[in-house]
């Protein structure tokens, strides 16, 4: 694949509610820091490398960018980073933001909001990326417990117009119900790729049936998690990858969207590299021969 002449489009276009997005998007969780996302510790991001990632791939038509208030460095925000890039924002631009978790300002963990406290989370995303609505806004859950309050929060949110659509992040398919006997949900948000949770497998092909999009998180990283990708493969995903000539990060990414047309992808990264090789797999496609393989290495050899 020649990446430089690749676009998003390559990857194809899900509509979540009535906002049309190319299947490549961009995670912004890694632009305000070095190292290990969320690390107190970890080194501010460069600012004009992240401003210079965004605008680049507003360029190659990503339009679907998904970020959070809780993104943020001693010195960064990846909101504040977004704003500054990309505002005035382009009409077809799909900002993603979730709620629920918070950190004070030395960066540690708080216990995730309640029902009462979602307004000012939702508030400070709007202040932050200078917008008088939200596109998206999943609530992020920890735990099986009920999500009725808290997504009812959000809903009555919606209806006063700071919210467009709502969706999940970290769910069960029995909090998905829940939800959506509330208010209508476009995307659920959970961790999945190759060899990550293939106990997921049954639940991202339902949300298909359901037309709620399905957007992985750690689907490169696997089980580096937070920390980014390890570097250790499996035989299967580097024969896969030889046999295209592309890196594993490239066909792992590939292999969630293959998934079905529902499944969005949010690579982030603060490289231009990374970011012309994440487009690229819009463009990639992977045999049935390559995916009994990766199917293999996913379900762990059985």
């Amino acid at each position: 694949m020649t990446s430089q002449t690749i676009t998003a489009a390559a990857s194809g276009t899900w509509t979540l509610g009535d906002l049309p997005v190319h299947r490549i998007g961009f995670g912004a969780m890694r632009l305000a820091q070095n190292g290990k996302a969320f690390a107190p510790d970890a080194a501010p991001g460069d600012r004009g490398r992240a401003i210079s990632v965004l605008r680049r791939a507003v360029e190659l038509g990503v339009n679907h960018i998904d970020t959070a208030a809780f993104y943020f460095s001693s010195l960064r925000s990846a909101n504040e980073l977004i704003n500054r890039a990309l505002a005035p924002y382009p009409d077809d631009l799909v900002i993603t933001t979730k709620v629920g978790p918070g950190r004070d300002p030395s960066g540690q963990w708080l216990p995730h909001a309640g029902p009462g406290q979602l307004r000012g989370q939702v508030e400070e995303n709007l202040r932050q990326l200078g917008r008088d609505h939200l596109d998206v806004v999943n609530l992020r859950v920890l735990g099986t417990d009920s999500v009725a309050e808290r997504f009812d929060a959000l809903a009555r949110l919606r209806d006063a117009g700071l919210i467009r659509h709502l969706g999940l992040s970290n769910v069960t398919p029995d909090q998905l119900a829940e939800a959506q006997a509330i208010a209508p949900v476009v995307c659920v948000q959970n961790p999945y790729g190759i060899g990550v949770r293939p106990d997921q497998d049954a639940f991202v092909h339902a949300c298909g049936e359901q037309g709620v999009a399905f957007v992985p998180f750690y689907s490169i990283a696997g089980a580096g998690r937070d920390a980014g990708a390890s570097g250790a493969e499996s035989p299967e995903v580097l024969a896969v990858a030889r046999a295209h000539g592309v890196s594993a990060a490239q066909v792992r990414l590939a292999w969630t969207l293959h998934q079905g047309p529902h499944v969005l992808g949010i690579p982030g990264t603060g490289n231009l590299d990374h970011l012309l090789a994440n487009v690229a797999v819009g463009a990639l496609r992977l045999s049935e021969e390559d995916m009994t393989v990766l199917n293999f290495a996913h379900s762990g050899g059985i």
